[in-house]
């Protein structure tokens, strides 16, 4: 059996010879025979395959005696929210989120929403789908369960509806799942929403939704322009992330957007942790410590953010991808609550995004991630190191390299998931400074790589 679906944070693969509703029950009875779940939420995202995978899915979970409560189409954030709301042993969402349309796959959490990864529980699953199952004595009972409306308090509840104002703000669903929580929360605000690619559509008309390409973004940057919006948003199908376009339609790099939210929160809070992924931090350390909190580095990764969130008790997590995690969200990430607090705050200062943003911009000018193909990138990686280190101020290891000197800084690490090398570079206040530093680091990692 073809098992190269899972992955180290979840499952996806290519449809049906990677994942197939064949497998789909037998993960299904796994994942109770593991994790000895009796109630678990499953719902699942807009492609074509998640209902007949989610229905195989549901068999097994109920073969193996766990109740399956089906909360139907909806976004990642919905299966977490749910989970950890209505005191569930655990959830699984069907979803591939921005891979390509013939792939699906599966994001499983257990109680509280934890994450199950590789390293707690999602090998020992994919281990015994290759063992033979028997049927519980007590076959598991199904029922479908409508969280729109508990889910849609909750996200409200993030904001000071009365301090809100009347704008327009341009969505781009991308024919994912977002739109219909747009439309459920578009009742309770003052906001008129320009709709693109609204309606949820698993042919994915528009291409994939993925706003990380820039050939995606045109069409929110596009609208933004000509409605004259106060904002854009984007999200990726099962909308755990969300993207970010000024007034002027210009696209933000999610580091600066980390910074925003931190400092939002932090005003709310009156202070609290925060954490980060070391790709990017000046600016983050910077507002985080203006607002009275505590900044604290972790490790890149969903599972890693969490688990530290939890550790410290933090009120807010942000990675420079784009995902957002919430400390009364279960500790887990939303692609809802960032955008509702940013629109809060241009409502509360009556500034304008690009307002909000080019002053951290300047102040902390950055690459933005650039990825390379390395041929051996432990050798090049070394090699940079023995080169930078030298009369650096500090040299970490939380996540790859990490190098600071006083006015620039720079982070190289290896893809968890492609032969490439990721590198990030930020100065003090001086933009050429970090063009030259990001020129001079990639051409020695091209001299690096042939030799």
């Amino acid at each position: 059996m073809d098992l190269s679906c899972f992955k180290a944070y979840d499952l996806r693969g290519r449809v049906p010879d990677q994942l197939n509703p064949t497998l789909a029950e037998k993960i299904g009875r796994a994942y109770v025979a593991i994790t000895g779940a009796k109630k678990v939420i499953v719902g699942y995202d807009i492609r074509l395959s998640s209902p007949e995978i989610t229905e195989a899915l549901s068999s097994g979970l109920m073969a193996a005696g766990a109740d399956v409560y089906d909360i139907g189409l909806c976004g990642t954030e919905q299966v977490y929210f749910a989970t950890s709301h209505y005191g569930m042993d655990g959830g699984i969402m069907v979803t591939a989120s921005h891979n390509p349309k013939d792939h699906n796959g599966m994001k499983m959490v257990g109680p509280e929403s934890r994450p199950i990864s590789s390293d707690n529980g999602l090998n020992d699953i994919r281990d015994r789908v290759l063992e033979p199952f028997t049927n519980a004595p007590e076959q598991g009972r199904y029922e479908t369960l409508e969280v729109m409306s508990a889910y849609v308090d909750h996200l409200l509840g993030y904001i000071d509806a009365a301090s809100l104002k009347p704008m327009t703000i341009v969505c781009n669903a991308g024919n994912g799942g977002a739109g219909l929580v747009i439309d459920e929360l578009e009742q309770h605000l003052p906001f008129e929403f320009v709709k693109v690619h609204h309606q949820p559509d698993g042919h994915f008309p528009n291409g994939v939704p993925n706003p990380i390409l820039p050939e995606n973004r045109t069409a929110t940057a596009d609208a933004v322009i000509e409605h004259g919006a106060a904002m854009g948003i984007a999200w990726d199908g099962d909308y755990d992330r969300c993207f970010f376009f000024d007034e002027n339609g210009r696209f933000i790099e999610g580091y600066y957007v980390v910074g925003l939210l931190a400092d939002q929160f932090l005003r709310k809070t009156g202070g609290g942790k925060v954490i980060h992924d070391p790709r990017l931090t000046w600016n983050t350390l910077d507002l985080v410590k203006a607002a009275g909190g505590e900044a604290i580095e972790s490790k890149t990764g969903h599972a890693f953010i969490k688990q530290r969130m939890r550790d410290e008790d933090a009120v807010y997590g942000g990675e420079m991808s784009a995902h957002h995690y919430f400390r009364d969200f279960a500790y887990c990430d939303s692609g809802m609550i960032p955008w509702l607090l940013i629109a809060e705050r241009l409502c509360q200062s009556g500034q304008t995004l690009s307002s909000l943003i080019d002053a951290r911009i300047e102040a902390y000018p950055a690459s933005g991630e650039i990825n390379r193909t390395i041929n051996d990138p432990p050798k090049v990686i070394a090699a940079i190191e023995a080169k930078y280190s030298v009369g650096a101020k500090s040299v970490s290891f939380v996540d790859g390299l990490s190098v600071e000197f006083d006015n620039w800084r720079f982070n190289l690490r290896m893809s968890n998931t492609e032969p490439v090398v990721r590198l990030n570079v930020e100065s003090r206040a001086d933009k050429a400074l970090m063009e030259a530093k990001t020129e001079e680091l990639l051409q020695e990692m091209d001299r690096l790589n042939k030799n």
